[in-house]
């Protein structure tokens, strides 16, 4: 019953977002290893934690200047490296909610989302979380790892739910790490069509981004906790549009979540069509090689969904998702009109 409510409440909130047409929203990701704590450290755990929160302080003041919407930082961003397992316990007692507190007040204080990997405790349970703090410094949404590894399933227990977190301009999914390799939490988020997942990670990834932003069709913002590799933006055709580099360890990218994909089979005329009637208003994104194309809407009245509408133009999950039907008539030998005809019948 619950989950029920729950996918009624997102489509209706996704039915009165795409009403809005475009929809821009400034996204920052930061990167980088944060806080280092010395072997032989005579610091005290408070001590870690005002170093912690001063730290943040001086790389959140860097990236306020742009006025983003919504800000990334990494997986475990408020827990100095250096400490054994043992000492980061004691450091946890210490830290409470300090660095979420301050967190909340810059995003109040901001008017922005804020996202950031932790290490928490929950009804005698710990676990490695991502917090999504809105505008006015609430939590608006946690997300618990779903695949710890299993050394790490020694101190913290994977949670089984994946949820999308909302926001005021779309959705939010989450991935943590070593989630980024589990087919299935992201075919659940597949299903879900979030329109940001934000992963905060020790881990980078590499080319399961893309997968992910692809095959879910969301933006992908990778927030790194190293220096050795770029923390990232990629758009829903998995290519990337900012990125970290040797000079930053953060990256800035506005994005427009109005879009959908398509395939350009049986949509190549109608494409053009979109294109001249609406001119510089949609934007038609080719990243080559993989036949889909991004359509985005860049009208303050017209969405995306209105302008495919318009063109009957068939979306890319509607494309395949004919192909599987025709294909099961195909193989008990019905005509491929017949089946297309009897797939259109039923996916008006």
């Amino acid at each position: 019953m619950k989950h029920s409510v729950y996918l009624i409440f997102i489509t209706v909130f996704t039915v009165v977002l795409a009403a809005r047409a475009k929809n821009p929203v400034k996204i920052v990701t930061i990167g980088g290893g944060g806080v280092a704590v010395s072997v032989n450290n005579q610091m005290s755990y408070q001590q870690m934690v005002d170093q912690m929160i001063d730290y943040w302080q001086r790389q959140l003041s860097k990236v306020l200047l742009h006025k983003p919407d919504l800000i990334l930082l990494t997986e475990a961003c408020d827990r100095p490296s250096g400490l054994t397992t043992a000492e980061q316990f004691e450091y946890y007692k210490v830290r409470k909610d300090q660095v979420k507190d301050y967190l909340a007040s810059v995003a109040k204080d901001n008017h922005c989302y804020i996202a950031f990997g932790t290490k928490r405790e929950e009804n005698g349970s710990w676990w490695n979380s991502c917090i999504l703090l809105d505008r006015r410094g609430k939590v608006a949404g946690i997300y618990n790892k779903n695949f710890p590894t299993i050394q790490e399933m020694n101190e913290i227990m994977p949670s089984d739910e994946a949820e999308l977190l909302l926001c005021d301009f779309g959705t939010v999914a989450c991935a943590v790490c070593f989630d980024l390799n589990f087919d299935e939490l992201r075919e659940r988020y597949a299903q879900q069509k979030p329109d940001i997942i934000l992963f905060p990670s020790m881990y980078h990834g590499g080319l399961e981004q893309s997968k992910w932003a692809y095959s879910c069709q969301a933006y992908f913002v990778c927030a790194y906790g190293f220096l050795n590799a770029p923390s990232e933006i990629r758009n829903p055709l998995g290519e990337v549009v900012a990125s970290s580099t040797n000079y930053y360890n953060y990256a800035v990218a506005t994005v427009n979540l109005d879009r959908k994909l398509v395939h350009l089979d049986n949509n190549w005329e109608k494409l053009t069509a979109l294109k001249r009637k609406y001119g510089d208003l949609v934007s038609i994104s080719d990243p080559g090689r993989i036949g889909a194309v991004m359509i985005t809407s860049e009208h303050d009245s017209i969405s995306a969904d209105r302008m495919i509408d318009e063109f009957d133009i068939q979306l890319l999950d509607d494309y395949f998702n004919q192909s599987r039907a025709v294909r099961e008539q195909k193989l008990i030998k019905a005509p491929v009109k017949d089946a297309i005809d009897e797939y259109r019948k039923h996916n008006k």
